[in-house]
């Protein structure tokens, strides 16, 4: 019971003590395609990140552009956590329905799933006492486990008995975020 106690009372403190912002992505927000997070203090100048992007669109110019992302990252800050330049560490994972990059023009789409690591670089400037700017940009490699399917017919383009893999080193994180502190 007292080892309970003390966990409670530890644990109220830590969070009294933290700082929370939650995050809207206004650059993807305005594009249609809804990025949301979260970030917490969990040092002196280290902080956790997680946000969720999603793209809900099945077809835009009858081509599939549906991805969702998950990304937990932590983050170093040089000056003080949430305001200056900071370099954050991520591994995430993605689902897709999406026509790549390479492909466009033609008549090929993909559909799976993926895993990335990566690193972000950016920068936090508060407004005020409750709200913050969170500029920053990262990228890494992308590893995905995907069919290949022919938009004519749905049928599969490719010769793989289950999954083809590809990976590659590209940007995929970037914006502003419009963060608000909760506590």
């Amino acid at each position: 019971m007292k080892k309970l106690l003390f966990f409670i009372v530890l644990l109220i403190s830590f969070q009294l003590q933290s700082q929370t912002y939650v995050k809207v992505n206004a650059l993807t927000t305005l594009l249609s395609i809804p990025n949301v997070g979260i970030e917490t203090s969990i040092g002196e100048k280290s902080t956790f990140h997680f946000d969720i992007l999603g793209s809900p669109w099945k077809s835009v110019n009858g081509k599939p552009r549906q991805f969702y992302t998950i990304t937990p990252e932590y983050r170093y800050h040089f000056k003080e956590k949430f305001n200056g330049f900071y370099l954050g560490a991520h591994i995430g994972a993605s689902v897709f329905n999406f026509q790549k990059w390479n492909y466009l023009n033609t008549d090929n789409y993909e559909k799976g799933l993926g895993y990335f690591i990566g690193g972000t670089i950016g920068y936090q400037a508060k407004i005020n006492d409750k709200f913050m700017l969170d500029c920053f940009i990262g990228g890494g490699s992308h590893q995905g486990f995907y069919k290949g399917y022919l938009l004519s017919t749905g049928e599969r383009y490719d010769n793989a008995t289950n999954y083809n893999k590809s990976g590659e080193w590209i940007p995929y994180r970037g914006g502003i975020m419009v963060s608000y502190r909760i506590n």
